[in-house]
């Protein structure tokens, strides 16, 4: 009985499960900076595209 609560308890303790939750959360928040790093980076070039395209139609400068 003691024992069997024993090697219940070690192998409560030896799981990995909450490691690979911090693992997942590290990865999760890598991605998220390098959308927003990309997205800070690209932004104003992005403008200046959509307001040459919308020049190109509308013939008229946006303000």
């Amino acid at each position: 009985m003691l024992l069997n609560l024993y090697v219940r308890a070690k192998a409560w303790t030896a799981s990995d499960e909450g490691a690979t939750a911090v693992e997942y959360g590290i990865m999760v928040a890598g991605i998220a900076i390098a959308i927003i790093v990309a997205v800070l980076a690209v932004g104003g070039q992005l403008n200046t595209v959509f307001e040459d395209v919308q020049t190109a139609l509308t013939g008229v400068a946006p303000e």
